[in-house]
């Protein structure tokens, strides 16, 4: 059976939800949360606000080991998911992560400066981690903006919840719909 991944983003974590068959009749495969920031890291969880205090070469150190680590993160947790399914006989598809409004960040200094951007810049650093991750694990990779979601089709989503149990998030519901629009 063809499946696809769906992600919502947050600081440090994913909600990942494993979808298969259609809108129509959908099967809920898996829900689960995954860290994507290292525990053991100062400053993973949010890397732009531990490197606004720095020296710029010191904060572009910080900022890129953060994303190196949330990559490999990133990657580990999805190969795993991608074993696991294929083992039971599904087909992975593709993947779909929600993303942002998709303005361009300024440069480090500049995001450094202003204390809302900082903001931007995690949201968009744990995104593009995720979608990295799952190009690098060879699936087809689509982002959809949280505000275009079909309202209908998230009230269809919402309705699950009773079928399937708690918990049964926005977060999930959100993944979920990102999962199936790659079906």
């Amino acid at each position: 059976m063809r499946a696809a991944l769906g992600f919502r983003a947050h600081s440090g974590w994913a909600a990942l939800v494993v979808v298969a068959g259609s809108i129509e009749s959908p099967r809920i495969l898996e829900r689960r949360r995954i860290v994507i920031a290292d525990p053991e890291m100062a400053g993973s969880k949010q890397p732009y606000h531990a490197a606004a205090g720095l020296q710029l070469p010191q904060a572009e150190a910080l900022v890129r080991k953060a994303v190196e680590s949330s990559r490999a993160l990133a990657q580990e947790a999805i190969l795993a998911r991608l074993k696991a399914l294929r083992s039971q006989g599904h087909e992975v598809s593709g993947c779909g992560v929600l993303v942002g409004s998709g303005k361009t960040l300024p440069a480090l200094e500049k995001i450094l400066a202003a204390h809302p951007l900082l903001h931007t810049a995690e949201g968009e650093m744990f995104r593009d981690v995720l979608i990295w991750a799952a190009k690098e694990c060879g699936l087809p990779v689509i982002g959809v903006r949280e505000k275009n979601l079909d309202s209908a089709l998230l009230q269809h989503i919402a309705s699950l919840g009773k079928l399937i149990g708690p918990p049964w998030t926005q977060d999930q519901k959100y993944a979920t719909v990102a999962a199936f629009m790659t079906l």
